[in-house]
């Protein structure tokens, strides 16, 4: 079996890709597991792998010269490591980065947004099939946690995740068609502020007093009832008697009972007048009393309405309070002042503009500020190189990927001649301006393997990216000419004398082949030093 030694010497000499692909066989599982150790997630111990790898290739000249017999195993073990506490670290931040692009764009949120939403939120969760639509309603309307979502849907915590994202994204596609432009994560904000109102503070007393009435009124109705049918029983049984009686007596005793009868009558109308007037009395003072109540009421409801006040005065005063020693409110504040800044910046240089950044979110312009030196050229168009690179990387690997699946199922999976005849198939408008910075590599029929499309026209010449497709993925990243300049004078200067690397910006000044900012030098020092001292890290 070929050793180690041989294949780095094979590989640094004649650039032999089938020798670099048998040391990656040879050591990917190691690679791999010790990374998953650190990283606790498949998918970044892949990237951490390809990372060491990429390492690998980049230094195999200098492994392969090195004094005495190298030994690879250690050293992509110690690299794994270090590169696994990288990435362990950049999470963190990329994390805590999305919780503060999400609070700035609730900061942000516009209410006009939701004056497009409300009309076509309830067609769109309609549209939703029954688990999306579930899902929606008990995370955004109902505000339950993703473990509360997933055990009523009889899910797990993770895929009742992916369903509440898959449904949002559902959903914004849906607006998106009817021309209502928001973000994912601006949606979710939207619905979860603005779907559930609070019903009038009286309706439910209402409600449950309209039942109870009904209720009576039920009851009510059955006692009249029977009362009447009793009534009536006794009506027929007082005529029987009646008629017996007349039948029976004789005029004289009808005449005499008529006479007791009419004393009677006159003896009650005489008792009935001070009684009616008492009556009179009763039913004014019962006004009265009404009229307090209601006046009392009145005075109650206005208490309430002003403690309620006097609360909420003390609630918002605790949130100010808060806000103000709130850590992630104040660094979401400088991050939002950042952005501001490089939007002006960028307002005074168009030529730093392209087309593409019209698709970029909030959430991408904080990445590239989060840790950017604003108050130098060098940062601000290194933060500008790493949000074009977003952008193009959206329009490739997202927008024209899709354009041309749906153009080629269209036309036998023949190519267009020109790029401008992908525009229908966009699902946003595109524009020429978009197309022509980009080069079509094919032609006829598409071949896989192949790169289709590549960026043709940079917007800096010194900080920019390259980009690239086929129809099955696409690659690209960011250059720095102006770091790779200072880096190659460095190892002038350190040839020249004696190994000896440069700290002082004067010292590399005749290796430059163009002048720089002695700042921006002094920069790109100090990155070389610290990459040399974590690479002699045990």
């Amino acid at each position: 079996m070929t050793s180690d030694l041989d294949l780095l010497g094979q590989f640094t000499r004649d650039r032999s890709q089938d020798a670099f692909t048998t040391l990656v066989n040879r050591h990917v599982n190691l690679v791999y597991s010790a990374a998953l150790r650190q990283v606790r997630s498949p998918q970044l111990a892949e990237e951490v792998a390809q990372s060491v790898f990429t390492d690998l290739a980049r230094n195999a000249a200098r492994l392969n010269h090195t004094g005495g017999t190298p030994v690879l195993t250690p050293w992509l073990y110690q690299v794994t490591r270090r590169t696994a506490i990288d990435v362990v670290r950049k999470e963190s931040r990329r994390q805590l980065r999305e919780q503060i692009a999400v609070e700035m764009t609730n900061m942000n949120f516009n209410s006009s947004e939701w004056t497009h939403i409300e009309p076509l939120l309830d067609e769109a969760m309609d549209a939703l099939d029954e688990p999306d639509r579930s899902a929606i309603l008990l995370r955004y309307f109902e505000n339950k946690n993703l473990r509360e979502v997933g055990r009523i849907l009889g899910t797990s915590d993770d895929a009742a995740q992916k369903r509440v994202s898959r449904a949002v994204e559902r959903l914004r596609e849906f607006f998106g068609k009817r021309g209502v432009t928001v973000g994912t994560s601006g949606l979710a904000v939207i619905i979860t502020a603005n779907a559930v109102q609070a019903a009038p503070v009286g309706l439910a007393v209402t409600i449950s007093t309209a039942a109870v009435l009904a209720g009576t009124a039920v009851h009510t109705s059955a006692v009249i009832t029977a009362t009447k049918t009793i009534a009536m029983t006794t009506l027929q049984k007082t005529l029987i008697t009646a008629t017996i009686a007349a039948i029976a007596g004789a005029g004289i005793y009808e005449a005499h009972q008529t006479a007791q009868l009419q004393d009677q009558v006159r003896t009650l109308q005489q008792q009935q007048a001070p009684l009616a007037e008492r009556i009179r009395q009763l039913q004014q003072e019962r006004d009265d009393a009404t009229n307090q109540v209601a006046a009392l009421r009145q005075q109650i409801t206005q208490l309430k309405q002003n403690t309620a006040e006097l609360l909420k005065l003390r609630a918002d005063v605790t949130q100010l309070r808060n806000e103000a020693n709130d850590p992630t409110e104040k660094t979401a504040k400088t991050v939002s002042t950042k952005v501001n800044l490089l939007k002006q910046r960028l307002e005074q240089m168009p030529d730093r503009k392209i087309p593409e950044l019209q698709f970029v979110t909030e959430k991408d312009w904080a990445d590239a500020v989060w840790d950017a030196n604003l108050d130098t050229d060098d940062g601000v168009r290194e933060a500008l190189s790493k949000l074009r690179e977003t952008a193009e990387n959206i329009f490739l690997n997202e927008m024209m990927k899709a354009a041309f699946k749906k153009y080629l199922a269209a036309h036998d999976d023949i190519l267009p001649a020109d790029l401008s005849q992908l525009k229908p198939y966009f699902e946003l408008p595109v524009t020429d301006a978009m197309l022509q910075r980009y080069e079509l590599l094919q032609s006829g029929e598409v071949d896989n393997s192949a790169d289709l499309v590549k960026l043709a026209v940079y917007a800096d010449a010194d900080y920019d990216s390259n980009h690239g497709m086929s129809i099955n993925g696409a690659w690209g990243g960011r250059f720095n000419r102006v770091s790779g300049a200072v880096e190659i004078a460095a190892e002038a200067f350190a040839k020249a004398n004696n190994g000896i690397m440069p700290g002082e910006p004067a010292q590399i000044m005749p290796y430059l082949k163009q002048p720089l900012d002695a700042n921006t030098v002094q920069k790109y020092l100090n990155q070389i030093a610290a990459n040399k001292s974590a690479n002699r890290a045990p």
